[in-house]
């Protein structure tokens, strides 16, 4: 059911909000782990593939984030003021104009996806970035759609049931891998499609698409206290799309930074060769499954603000991303003994293949050591998106990536031809830089005054 959360406990509705959240996007990546389980029992070059196309095609993820950060706070602030009626048109012109955007973006990435992998690998690597992209790229607006649908059922305080669609649509993915992509299912030895990287990808297009017709039957069916109409989804209305598209864009402008980066960064990866960018993959996804509390923290919380903000409760909203970040710092701090104690066995689950757990574990231990800065910066911002005033994600990453990271890659490998482990300490201090920018934009306060 829909919620206020303008009143109550705050760590009682972060917990409320957030854990429903965390424990969905985490089984959506518990399923990115177990695809790479399999992917790994084809070989390190499929691995490496998958790992260079995700990097690619996460750039597009900007047309996303700007209509998805945007869709936060008009939905939010505006269910905060118990308006109903722009709720509604709110979330159909965010449902519409994601789709419309992704079509177009699903177009051109087509397009250039070939070329753009070239840049990073050989052919053998290559073939199986396309085999497996093609299709994901395909369905990008099915999968935009799904987290528009999440996205609003959230921000109108229902965290639960965007959790059990993740839930779903995680477990029918892990089922449906093994079975499409070999020709005898191992351990169980019946037969299976033999799709091979290709049924990776078609398993995860089918409960994305699962996943969206349910959370759309859901939430334009009226028993959630807002009634959207699925007519008002074949008109756009320049007004909303206006905000759509402005609110969102230093976030989306920030998203794009950061997944080019993360491309410029692959590039500097893949100079030591596949089982360096194989090593890379895994230790990447394993992070991905520790951020996924974190996201959930961020989600719940930034809704919370939203409707603080809304109905004009600023310290309600203040003590919120406080307590925010408190608990994503320790979330991480957990995460990080783990990972000292256990890399090699950890990356080990995932490839036999000896260089590949030894670079994999190599950034696992190094990599994680900004984690602690980026946890605090990813807490205490919630009020970011809550607020609607998303320029310090934009500044964060520009300067943590563009200004730090890459000219520090360029100066170790480049000119001082510093070994790999210089790669994996450039987080490190990309990462500190990060927390310094978002604790300035914090500190200076222009959020409790934004509204939308």
């Amino acid at each position: 059911m829909a919620k206020d959360l303008t009143r109550g406990s705050i760590f009682k509705e972060l917990l409320l909000m957030s854990i429903p959240t965390s424990i969905g996007f985490t089984f959506q990546m518990i399923y990115d782990l177990v695809d790479i389980y399999w992917i790994g029992m084809i070989s390190k070059e499929a691995i490496a593939g998958v790992g260079i196309f995700s990097t690619v095609f996460w750039v597009v993820e900007a047309l996303n984030e700007i209509i998805g950060v945007s869709s936060i706070s008009l939905i939010s602030q505006n269910y905060g003021r118990k308006d109903i009626k722009k709720t509604n048109l709110a979330i159909e012109q965010t449902i519409a104009f994601k789709f419309f955007v992704a079509l177009i973006g699903s177009i051109f990435f087509a397009f250039f996806l070939e070329p753009i992998l070239q840049i990073f690998a050989d052919d053998t690597v290559v073939q199986y970035g396309l085999d497996y992209g093609y299709i994901r790229v395909f369905f990008l607006p099915i999968m935009f759609s799904s987290f528009s649908v999440n996205t609003a059922l959230r921000n109108i305080g229902d965290s639960k049931t965007p959790m059990n669609i993740m839930i779903l649509s995680s477990i029918l993915n892990v089922i449906l891998d093994p079975i499409l992509i070999f020709d005898n299912i191992p351990f169980v030895n019946i037969p299976g499609f033999g799709l091979g990287i290709t049924g990776a990808a078609i398993a995860t297009i089918i409960s994305q698409s699962i996943a969206f017709l349910i959370g759309f039957y859901i939430l334009f069916s009226g028993k959630r206290g807002i009634k959207p109409s699925i007519k008002g989804l074949f008109k756009l209305n320049w007004e909303i799309d206006k905000k759509l598209l402005t609110i969102g864009l230093p976030n989306g402008l920030e998203v794009f930074a950061r997944q080019m980066s993360m491309t410029i960064i692959l590039y500097f990866i893949s100079i030591f060769g596949t089982s360096v960018v194989s090593g890379y993959t895994v230790a990447g996804r394993i992070f991905g499954l520790a951020f996924m509390p974190l996201v959930g923290l961020s989600m719940g919380g930034s809704a919370i603000v939203g409707q603080s903000l809304g109905a004009e409760k600023i310290d309600r909203a203040e003590k919120t991303a406080k307590i925010s970040a408190i608990t994503t710092t320790t979330l991480t701090l957990i995460f990080m003994i783990i990972v000292f104690l256990f890399s090699e066995n950890i990356i080990g689950l995932f490839s036999n293949d000896p260089e590949v757990i030894k670079y994999g574990s190599e950034f696992l231990v190094f990599g994680s050591l900004g984690l602690l800065f980026v946890s605090y910066a990813f807490g205490i911002g919630i009020v970011f998106p809550g607020s609607g005033y998303n320029t310090p994600y934009f500044f964060m990453s520009l300067g943590s990536r563009w200004f730090v990271q890459i000219p520090l890659l360029f100066l170790f490998i480049n000119i001082m031809h510093l070994p790999v482990l210089w790669v994996w300490l450039s987080f490190v201090f990309g990462d500190l830089f990060e927390f310094i920018i978002a604790m300035y934009f914090y500190k200076q306060g222009k959020w409790k005054y934004k509204r939308v």
